[in-house]
């Protein structure tokens, strides 16, 4: 069976944090150093890692300790986050590599051959590559990495490829993230890649010619030109790096839900910045499943534009070719954030009002509890789910038509099942059905209630009969 690694980037993806996941799965660092000697450039830098925590969870974080920042600072141990970096983003400055000003170096002239390796240009990287007898699919990888970063920035900037002069993409830690990854893939002996869809992020990150707004110009060009599924989880931080995304774009044999893998091993690399959730980079690896096709649960590059309908949210429209004895229910995952208050002080009449406003503002689900608040008080927990890109609306929504004084807000995720709208007719006419699958086998069927509710209002019958009616269409259809 052939050896894969499903790549899962919850917080997106940089060449650090694949390093850190495959030292975590096994890959000896000393391996690493011995083959990155081999570009040449080993005096520009050190090696290291540390066992991190994130949010509570231990991962490996991966360092490139510039031979010019170490004359000038000490080492900083991951663990010691000062409070700013909570607020900072996702990635070390220096592995923001097409996008910092941390490769501009003014030391003198000590410090001159230094700086000048950090602005390479793509021949010159190839050349490095190539002349460093690496294994034969680490080179090729490499040279495809750095090439694909180069289409993406020529495309950028209106340039060919041949005339990109990289800035940070061409320093020495990216060419150390980009051919570590390459030589950890190739030790693991990984014959195919897939990654999961990926997160926009959010804000601006500073550049060589000022800020940029994140997803950056390269990154978008890279997800534009292989299509890649992407959503937001409500960080507003720069969450891939070009970096990351072109390893991703490069060596992905399709994007989207993990394919059917017995898995033998877990990598787990961490990113610079503690986040809402943890900041790590998961490296799933293992074989394929007897019997069937990884790409047959994995979105295609060619084609990942699949989306199911309503309110511009992704839903890999994927199943996994197994039977129901094998997985019962078929995983598809996306983000939300969820939305809760208490209120003792509210007339009923208004809740309903709320209903309707919050799904207006684009809620997906909304719905009340009873419980009991401090005094003994009588109250509802209010509670709204949306899409990480409606939270702001929905917030609004609660603060101006009820009385709480404060939202509390977290980041989910929620699995749901593939589904599809098919429609059937009735001697009273025609009715939306909504079909819910798991694998191959339907597992729900339900009439759209706004249609029945419609025909029973204008045919003046009821509502239990239309739906009865149209399910028995559909049945009698199949």
């Amino acid at each position: 069976m052939n050896k894969i690694a499903y790549f899962d980037c919850p917080t997106g993806i940089a060449g650090d944090m694949c390093i850190g996941a495959l030292v975590h799965a096994g890959v000896p660092l000393e391996y690493l150093i011995e083959k990155l000697n081999l570009l040449g450039i080993s005096t520009e830098y050190q090696l290291r890692t540390e066992l991190v925590h994130r949010n509570t969870q231990q991962a490996t974080k991966f360092y490139v300790d510039l031979a010019a920042d170490l004359s000038l600072k000490p080492k900083k141990s991951a663990t010691e986050l000062d409070p700013s970096e909570t607020e900072s983003p996702t990635f070390d400055a220096r592995h923001h590599h097409h996008h910092g000003e941390e490769h501009s170096h003014s030391h003198g002239e000590a410090d001159a051959e230094i700086s000048r390796t950090h602005h390479r240009n793509l021949p010159e990287i190839e050349q490095i590559i190539v002349s460093a007898k690496l294994p034969p699919r680490v080179e090729a990888w490499s040279l495809a990495v750095f090439g694909k970063l180069a289409e993406a920035e020529g495309a950028v900037h209106g340039i060919p490829p041949s005339e990109v002069h990289f800035h940070e993409v061409g320093a020495t830690d990216a060419i150390i993230d980009i051919v570590g990854t390459c030589l950890g893939l190739d030790w693991l002996d990984i014959q195919e890649f897939y990654f999961s869809a990926m997160p926009t992020g959010g804000g601006t990150v500073k550049a060589a010619h000022g800020k940029l707004a994140v997803p950056t110009p390269a990154v978008m060009r890279l997800w534009e030109t292989h299509r890649v599924p992407v959503y937001s989880n409500g960080i507003d931080r720069e969450l891939c790096t070009p970096t990351g995304t072109a390893i991703a774009c490069t060596l992905a044999a399709g994007f989207g839900p993990p394919p059917p893998m017995q898995i033998q091993a877990i990598g787990l690399g961490a990113g610079s910045r503690m986040l809402a959730i943890p900041n790590i980079l998961r490296l799933w690896i293992g074989e394929k499943s007897e019997g069937s096709s990884a790409t047959d649960s994995v979105t295609d590059v060619t084609d990942v534009r699949k989306r199911e309908e309503g309110r511009g949210k992704f839903l890999n429209n994927i199943q996994f070719p197994i039977t129901d004895s094998q997985l019962p229910i078929t995983n598809s995952i996306e983000t939300i954030t969820v939305l809760e208050t208490q209120i003792d002080d509210l007339s009923p009449q208004a809740i309903g009002y709320v209903f309707d406003a919050l799904f207006a503002a684009g809620a997906l689900d909304v719905f009340t509890a009873p419980i009991v608040m401090k005094k003994s008080r009588l109250g509802i927990l209010l509670t709204a789910i949306c899409h990480p890109e409606f939270q702001d609306a929905c917030e609004a929504v609660i603060f101006r038509e009820t009385t709480t004084l404060g939202i509390r807000r977290s980041i989910q995720q929620r699995t749901i099942l593939p589904r599809e709208i098919q429609r059937v007719k009735t001697e009273y006419g025609e009715v939306q059905i909504k079909v819910a699958k798991s694998g191959q086998t339907i597992v729900n069927v339900q009439p759209e209630y706004e249609d029945c509710a419609e025909i029973a209002r204008i045919k003046n019958i009821s509502w239990r009969e239309v739906h009865r009616l149209a399910l028995q269409s559909w049945y009698d259809r199949t």
